[in-house]
């Protein structure tokens, strides 16, 4: 089935070797940001985009922490004096996020805009504006950028160069078979993976309306994890790690207990790394499970009864 997001999907090992082959800007940026503690914002992706930088820059000895752009706006969770900001916005216009960005800037804070190509006041470029709501190319052009700026400011963060090549066999693997479960998909992951399970429950669930929920695994198993059963299916995202070996405990678990249970490693880069691949395992759910339903990736839900309601609210 023809769609913007299978199209955007396909060309993302391109993307990621282009924003490889540009490192200039993020030197630029991580001068602005060198020596202080570091707030990542952002909004639905890009909240999951900010919770893997601030992962990501801590190996570089950062002290980065992630606040949703609303709670940062609205409620006085932003950057304190002596931080500096890192904004993600696919478009660079989402409302709570350009508020941050609009207000940081005025008052003098060192700000970084990552968003999509030719979006207003961005400091690193991702990728092309995308067509398809569901955001894929831009999501993992963020990841890039956010993985280069740790590495600019110290981090090892592993083979980077390795990610393309990483992303293109997980797009050109086999399928990760799952099908819509009569009741709940839940998607679960420990370390960074745990917002790759998070951006997975997300995907499948603007692209094609599955009930679905990511999870740290930890957090699935101290409570939800009682409520699984044979009317739902688990993705177990294995990044290796420390928490790797706990994983399979809960994912054994889950299949005793009647759960339909899919496993999805890689291990290749290293669990920091591990998220390139493991969120175009997600990203493939999504798509997948669209074409299987029927449903449009791309519209956002346009085509629901009364979805007018919630574009009214603004973005």
């Amino acid at each position: 089935m023809a769609s913007h997001m299978r199209t955007t999907m396909a060309r993302q090992p391109a993307d990621l070797r282009a924003l490889l082959a540009d490192p200039d800007p993020v030197a630029a940026a991580a001068g602005r940001l060198a020596g202080r503690g570091i707030v990542l914002v952002g909004t639905g992706t890009s909240w999951h985009a900010a919770n893997h930088g601030a992962w990501l820059l801590a190996l570089a000895g950062v002290e980065a922490r992630a606040v949703p752009a609303f709670d940062a706006a609205l409620y006085g969770a932003g950057p304190r004096p002596g931080d500096a900001l890192v904004v993600l916005s696919h478009t660079g216009a989402t409302r709570y996020a350009l508020t941050v960005l609009e207000r940081a800037r005025a008052d003098g804070v060192p700000a970084v805009l990552i968003a999509g190509r030719g979006a207003a006041g961005a400091d690193l470029e991702t990728v092309e504006q995308e067509r398809s709501s569901a955001y894929t190319a831009s999501h993992l052009g963020a990841l890039a950028r956010l993985a280069q700026l740790a590495r600019a400011l110290g981090g090892d963060v592993g083979p980077l160069e390795g990610v393309p090549d990483a992303v293109a066999a997980a797009l050109d693997g086999p399928g990760p078979g799952v099908t819509a479960p009569p009741r709940l998909l839940e998607l679960t992951g420990a370390g960074p993976n745990q917002w790759t399970a998070a951006e997975g429950a997300l995907k499948v669930r603007e692209t094609c309306y599955v009930a679905t929920e990511g999870l740290s695994m930890e957090q699935l198993f101290h409570g939800p994890s009682v409520a699984l059963g044979q009317r739902d299916a688990l993705v177990c995202l294995d990044g290796g790690g420390p928490g790797a070996e706990r994983l399979e405990g809960v994912a054994a678990a889950a299949a005793t207990c009647g759960v339909r249970v899919h496993r999805i490693a890689a291990r290749e880069l290293g669990e920091q790394l591990s998220v390139f691949p493991l969120t175009v395992a997600v990203q493939r759910i999504a798509l997948e499970l669209a074409e299987q339903l029927g449903t449009n990736p791309d519209d956002f839900g346009a085509s629901l009864p009364g979805h007018a309601v919630w574009e009214a609210l603004g973005f």
